[in-house]
């Protein structure tokens, strides 16, 4: 029996968690100039699943070309854009112990920007960059002028997230997260600092979660009912004038009303006017109120670095699971450490066993060969 709630199970509709320790989707930037996976997602996210994470999840994935933040970032817009991703997942699933989560993301206003080592700075549509789509032809500043989405292309947005939820799970995903934060596409709806609506779309807030909230349905929907579909949030604009943690409350109440299994609560993203108080747990408190006010699992994220840290967070029920983004690049093995703080089982490739501490002494070779055997390998 697990000794932590760190490392206890946790089940959403058909999917079990080994543990509560999630990889946070990172941008990689690493995708051919077409979306499709590279050996870089391979080794990315291979090496995070065998980290002993109970959930690694990609990278935000676009749903349709003009989605991207980049040029260079993952897709999921067509169909030809399976096989390179299925084929990343079985590696996952032979080598490692994780369940898989795919985030669909739409850029909006934010996308048609370079890489992040060449600054990512915006490109004009027709020099090495597309028209974004945006609620209104409001930019972000210092960006290219957006174009606001019509009826139709409301449409299409939402037919593309149904679509890629159903191409994520033909790949062989486990969860999908939609990301509505950061200032990008759907949380653009939420945000007054965005949304200029006159229509059904925009104005009062029960308009400006219409689409999101639409978007939601879609993807609902088209996943298998037994799959995890969650929502990443941003939980306030961090500007006395923009989206709010109340805001991010009601909305929560409107997805778990619609079959959302978790809140992933983060924030900022929408102008550059945040003040964000950066320190160790700062998001934490988003999660505990969502948790609460909505009775819906969330996922605490920000400078969540410490074992103990982890642990007092799920403990206290702030969380159901926290997640890990930067800090896991930094150091991909920080579950196994954790484990060890507090001396519980995590899972352990074969190939990497002997490099437990307790096995380094003596000779490893005979439980080796044992645990080698065994279906999940693991180390105490």
């Amino acid at each position: 029996m697990p000794k932590t709630t760190l490392f206890s199970p946790f089940a959403l509709r058909d999917v079990t968690f080994d543990n509560r320790i999630v990889v946070s989707p990172m941008g990689q930037y690493s995708a051919d100039e077409n979306g499709f996976a590279t050996p870089w997602h391979t080794m990315h996210l291979g090496h995070l699943a065998v980290s002993g994470a109970g959930l690694v999840f990609t990278e935000a994935t676009a749903v349709e070309p003009r989605g991207r933040v980049s040029g260079r970032c993952l897709g999921i817009w067509s169909d030809e854009h399976v096989a390179g991703l299925k084929a990343v997942v079985g590696f996952c699933r032979q080598h490692g112990g994780a369940k898989l989560g795919m985030q669909l993301a739409h850029s909006g206003r934010k996308g048609s920007v370079t890489v992040p080592w060449e600054k990512q700075q915006g490109m004009e549509d027709g020099e090495g960059g597309w028209l974004m789509a945006s609620p209104s032809a409001v930019p972000y500043p210092g960006r290219p002028v957006p174009e606001a989405l019509d009826a139709a292309g409301l449409k299409d947005v939402r037919d593309a997230f149904a679509a890629a939820a159903r191409r994520a799970d033909a790949a062989g995903f486990d969860v999908i997260e939609i990301h509505n934060a950061h200032g990008y596409l759907l949380h653009s709806f939420l945000s007054p600092h965005a949304n200029a609506r006159t229509d059904a779309y925009g104005g009062s807030r029960e308009n400006r979660m219409r689409f999101p909230l639409e978007v939601f349905e879609a993807v609902r929907a088209a996943w298998p009912a037994g799959k995890p579909l969650g929502v990443r949030v941003s939980s306030t604009d961090w500007t006395p004038d923009g989206w709010q943690p109340e805001d991010t409350v009601a909305f929560a109440q409107e997805l778990k009303a619609r079959g959302c299994d978790y809140i992933c609560a983060s924030s900022g993203g929408s102008s550059p006017d945040q003040k964000i108080p950066v320190g160790p747990g700062y998001q934490v408190r988003f999660a505990d109120e969502v948790r609460r006010a909505v009775g819906i699992p969330t996922m605490a994220v920000g400078l969540i670095t410490k074992p103990q840290q982890a642990e007092d967070i799920l403990k206290g029920g702030q969380a159901d699971f926290v997640a890990l983004g930067r800090g896991m690049l930094y150091e991909p093995r920080w579950a196994w450490h954790a484990a060890e703080h507090f001396g519980e089982e995590v899972y352990f490739p074969p190939q990497y066993e002997r490099s437990h501490p307790s096995m380094r002494p003596g000779d490893f070779l005979k439980p080796f060969r044992e645990r080698a055997t065994a279906p999940q390998a693991k180390a105490s």
